[in-house]
């Protein structure tokens, strides 16, 4: 196994990785996968539905068409107010991807942008390194059953409480 040393290029991000993953989970479980997205001039999505410079997107099966889970974007169709619309959504501008339905999915650290699209459109703080609280308008809500569960079936007992999971704020 070799271990990346100070003159090796950068290790790829996980996120298009995780993206991918909790995208499947939530379609193969009958879930509707979400993606809070942070809004700056790199992404293009219907600017009259992002509210506080953020903007949540279906990205069901059903909702979308074309879409594509790339390690650099995410694209895809779909229609807001009726009419069709093209999205095209840099990685690292998503801040989490999660189940409609029971909130469930993975938060992501708030990378910085460059500037915000329009004045109408707020710039969100980022978090300082080391800081684990989650992005504006996301919190982590317990989960409603109280257990949490793995691949291999439930998970051990935990005496912490119940496990958080995240939930949309509007």
């Amino acid at each position: 196994m070799n271990v990346p040393t100070v003159g090796d290029p950068p290790l790829p991000s996980t996120r298009p990785y995780l993206i991918r993953a909790l995208h499947a989970w939530c379609c193969d479980n009958g879930f509707t996968p979400h993606l809070a997205v942070q809004v700056d001039e790199g992404v293009r999505v219907p600017m009259e539905f992002v509210r506080d410079g953020q903007i949540v997107l279906n990205i069901g099966l059903e909702a979308t068409q074309g879409l594509s889970l790339d390690n650099e974007y995410i694209s895809f169709k779909a229609r807001f107010g009726g009419s069709p619309r093209e999205i095209l959504v840099p990685v690292d501008r998503v801040l989490a991807i999660y189940a409609r339905e029971n909130g469930q999915g993975l938060s992501f650290p708030v990378v910085p942008s460059a500037a915000p699209v329009a004045a109408s459109v707020q710039p969100q703080p980022t978090l300082q390194p080391g800081s684990s609280a989650p992005s504006p308008g996301l919190r982590l809500a317990p989960n409603p059953t109280g257990s949490a569960s793995t691949a291999d079936g439930p998970a051990p007992p935990d005496d912490s409480g119940p496990r958080p999971t995240l939930k949309r704020i509007k």
